[in-house]
């Protein structure tokens, strides 16, 4: 390369909004319907929303209820090159169309069953168009398996951080140790065992982690949200995310009445359980019918949120950043070229500095200011906190809707119209080469799914006994029974 190529090349990589984000991020907020063009609206303007795989290894061992998987799933064999070759043909068309960086969720049935070899292949085709992986499980796996995904045949590190999703509630039937489990009480042991995994990791390898913890709401354990949340705020969870239950997938598991949970109900235990009020409203990702989250700073029993919804200067704080610094990648960035980044960006724009300063102050004095920050930090109780709702819609709305979509019209009912406005502004997409298009995660679910692992079962049938489920007892508690649900 010349001198004056690797100059450009530099100016390229320091830019501080790379010129295909910038596109991919225009184009998202065109995209989205009016009224989630908010002030307080992320997508668009500093992310382009999350990604998830699909079709690629359906097959689960436990048995839950409810399950989002279609009928088919467990019917179809787990096939590493099968996965490897689809995650990469998705991630590359995700690289084209939306940019050089996004969050990417390496899901499907449940991830432990891959061969490690093939589930860090997958991995490192996400990393390698950019994305950044998150590996989704029910976290019944051991430690050895963890370190065969991370370490190479060498026993060297084949990445500088990973991170996991793992799913516990009381509704999952199968886990080692908690065939049935009783209450969400009875699941902190496994949680707990699940988390420390990865401090292990840090200390034996030095590869650093994110992790997150999500949970299925229904009638059943939404009492135990609080519980839930005060319990586990004390373990190395960087996420907490619950997500209200939905009629989608097998409908063979829907026992109870989901409409009875809503997406309030849901947050006020989390804000019981957390001890104080969570402010959300000063950000917000696509249709605030779908999505509430938080994000601060956890300096023993306070969280500072980063943003207070009521603070004028913190609003300001976040238009600026948003303006100026929006889609600009900080995320598996080189410490220099990082550097440089954020130095060309307060260069550009120099009267940022002292509202973002201002802002890191306030938010440093929500969190107890100094000794309080000092006391929690030397008692190993600080770290940020993310704090998440998701709404999934039900597939007998979403189908209609979805139908309406591709042909063009606007439904004529309130419900569908809501529906058609959720999918337009979904912040979770899910890839399709063949057919050059992406697909909200609520059509995968309730539209695609059904389809794809009829397919599958034909591409790769279960063959003998070998590939078969692991044995999991499939009783379920007592729950009343579901009302039936019109199609309007």
């Amino acid at each position: 390369m010349t001198i004056a190529g690797a100059l450009r090349a530099f100016e390229l990589e320091t830019r501080p909004i790379h010129p295909e984000s910038r596109v991919a991020l225009d184009k998202r907020w065109a995209e989205l319907p009016e009224h989630t063009k908010t002030d307080n609206q992320l997508l668009g303007r500093c992310a382009i929303g999350c990604e998830g795989t699909h079709g690629v290894f359906p097959k689960c061992d436990l048995t839950c209820s409810p399950c989002y998987h279609a009928a088919d799933a467990n019917k179809v064999r787990i096939d590493g090159n099968h996965t490897v070759a689809g995650v990469t043909e998705q991630m590359e068309y995700l690289r084209r169309i939306r940019g050089p960086r996004a969050h990417a969720q390496l899901i499907g049935g449940e991830v432990s069953l891959l061969p490690a070899a093939d589930h860090a292949a997958a991995l490192l085709a996400m990393r390698a168009n950019g994305r950044e992986p998150m590996s989704m499980t029910h976290g019944d796996f051991d430690y050895q398996y963890l370190l065969d995904v991370v370490l190479d045949e060498h026993g060297k590190p084949r990445f500088d951080k990973v991170s996991f999703a793992a799913h516990f509630d009381s509704l999952m039937r199968g886990r080692r140790g908690a065939v049935r489990p009783y209450s969400e009480a009875a699941l902190n042991p496994f949680r707990d065992k699940f988390a420390r995994m990865f401090i292990d990791l840090k200390r034996d390898h030095g590869v650093n982690s994110y992790l997150a913890h999500n949970m299925t709401v229904t009638p059943s354990n939404v009492g135990e949200v609080s519980a839930v949340t005060r319990d586990v705020l004390e373990m190395p969870y960087d996420m907490m995310s619950f997500q209200p239950a939905a009629f989608i997938g097998d409908d063979r598991r829907w026992k109870e009445d989901f409409d009875d949970v809503t997406v309030d109900a849901v947050w006020e235990r989390i804000e019981e359980g957390a001890g104080q009020k969570l402010p959300w409203q000063a950000t917000q990702f696509g249709d605030p019918r779908c999505n509430r989250t938080t994000v601060g700073l956890r300096a023993g029993d306070v969280f500072a949120p980063l943003l207070d919804p009521d603070e004028p200067r913190d609003l300001a704080a976040r238009d600026r950043f948003l303006d100026h610094f929006g889609g600009m990648i900080f995320g598996d960035v080189p410490v220099r070229i990082l550097t440089v980044k954020i130095v060309r960006a307060l260069a550009a724009h120099p009267g940022d500095i002292p509202p973002l300063l201002g802002l890191l102050g306030r938010v440093l004095r929500r969190a107890g200011g100094a000794r309080g920050i000092l006391r929690a930090a030397r008692a190993g109780r600080l770290g940020f906190k993310t704090f998440v709702v998701h709404s999934f819609m039900d597939a007998v709305d979403v189908a209609p809707a979805w139908d309406l979509i591709q042909r063009g019209v606007v439904g004529d009912d309130a419900k569908t119209i809501e529906t058609q406005e959720r999918l337009g502004a979904c912040m979770y997409a899910m890839s399709h080469p063949g057919d050059d298009r992406l697909v909200p995660a609520c059509v995968q679910h309730s539209v695609l799914d059904p389809i794809e692992n009829i397919g599958l079962r034909k591409l790769l049938p279960i063959v003998g006994t070998a590939e078969s489920i692991v044995s999991r007892p499939s009783g379920l508690t007592g729950v009343r029974q579901t009302r039936p649900r019109s199609a309007g």
